[in-house]
């Protein structure tokens, strides 16, 4: 019996999507980082800008609190001198304090 090149053919095996839940070594990841850090690898920051709820805009203003809070505390710097360093209204530094004291009301 004889067999002919044409008679047999070879199936070839149908190309895999990737797995949706895939481990991160098995998905192509370009490191393009964001407009703060170009890479996100090396990024100093502790978390991801894109996974804190308010995003960076809430990172900045956060360590803004800290600072006022610092500065009017420690320093005994008035809220006018505050909201001037910080080219704030007098209404967010205020704001600011409350927070601070636990008298948050939003």
């Amino acid at each position: 019996m004889t067999t002919s090149a044409t008679a047999t053919t070879t199936k070839e095996a149908p190309l895999r999507r990737p797995r949706i839940d895939a481990l991160p070594e098995y998905i192509e990841y370009s490191d393009r980082g964001c407009d703060w850090y170009p890479s996100c690898l090396r990024c100093p920051l502790p978390r991801c800008r894109y996974e804190d709820p308010g995003g960076a805009k809430a990172m900045l203003r956060n360590g803004r609190d800290v600072s006022i809070i610092r500065v009017a505390s420690q320093d005994g710097m008035t809220v006018d001198e505050v909201a001037r360093m910080f080219g704030l209204s007098r209404r967010t530094v205020f704001r600011v304090l409350r927070a601070a004291r636990g008298g948050c009301r939003r």
